[in-house]
C-alpha cells in the first residue's frame, strides 16, 4: 500500500527518499508508478510550468525531503541572506547542517525522518548534552552521538554491521567503534538535486 509520503514524492515526479530502505527497494512507489497519483496521473507528466509554478515546486521539494515547514524554511533563508556569499548556498549549508539531516547523513538513521524520530525521543547527544530539536543547526566540531543507555538497545544492535559499508560526506566523520559523529566542517559538497536559486527567488519577492 502507499503512503502519504510516497505520494508526495510522486505528486512531485522525484525521489526524495522519505521513507529510508523502502527507496532502495523495488517496492518503491517511485519504482513502481513513476507518474503523479490519482485518475489522470499519467497525463499530467510533462507540463511545462510558469516562473511562480517552477519556484513553488520547487520550495515543496525541499520542504518535503528536509521535512520542514515554510515558516522554518522562510527563517533559514533570512539567516542565509545575513550571512556574505551567495544566499543560495548558504540556505543549502544549513539546511545541511541540521542536526537531523546530520543524523542521516552519518548513516545513524535511515531516513530524515526517522533521525527526527531518535532526537525527539531523547536518544542523540550533541557534544555530551542531549538535544530533542531536530532543527538545531549543528557547528562544526560538534560531535553527535547516540545515549549509551540507547545504544545498548536492540533496536540499534545492527547499526555497526549495517554501517561497515556506508561512507559518510566527506564534511562529517563517522566513528564507527563509539557510533558517533563529527562535524569537520560546513558542507564541502555543494552539488545538489535542488534548485535553491528558486527559492532564492521566491523569498525576495
Amino acid at each position: 500500500m502507499i503512503g502519504p509520503k510516497e505520494k508526495k514524492e510522486r505528486a512531485l515526479g522525484e525521489h526524495l527518499h522519505l521513507k529510508g530502505a523502502r527507496c532502495q527497494s523495488p517496492k518503491c512507489a517511485m519504482v513502481r508508478k513513476p507518474y503523479p497519483p490519482g485518475m489522470h496521473g499519467k497525463k499530467r507528466t510533462g507540463r511545462g510550468l510558469s516562473d511562480f509554478g517552477r519556484q513553488l515546486l520547487e520550495k515543496q521539494r525541499v520542504k518535503i525531503s528536509y521535512g520542514i515547514d515554510e515558516r522554518a524554511l522562510r527563517g533559514l533563508f533570512y539567516k542565509a541572506q545575513r550571512k556574505t556569499g551567495s544566499t543560495a548556498l548558504g540556505l543549502f549549508g544549513m539546511l545541511e547542517m541540521r542536526l537531523d539531516n546530520v543524523i542521516f547523513r552519518l548513516g545513524l538513521a535511515p531516513s530524515r525522518g526517522a533521525a527526527r524520530q531518535l532526537i525527539t525521543h531523547g536518544h542523540i547527544l550533541v557534544g555530551g548534552k542531549r538535544v530533542r530539536s531536530p532543527g538545531y543547526i549543528t557547528r562544526p566540531n560538534d560531535v553527535i552521538a547516540l545515549r549509551p543507555e540507547s545504544a545498548s538497545q536492540k533496536t540499534f544492535e545492527n547499526l555497526r554491521e549495517a554501517l561497515k559499508k556506508y561512507e559518510a560526506p566527506s564534511w562529517l566523520h563517522l566513528d564507527l567503534e563509539k557510533l558517533e559523529g563529527r562535524v569537520v566542517s560546513p558542507p564541502t559538497d555543494t552539488s545538489t538535486p535542488f534548485e535553491f536559486n528558486l527559492l532564492v527567488e521566491s523569498f525576495s519577492k
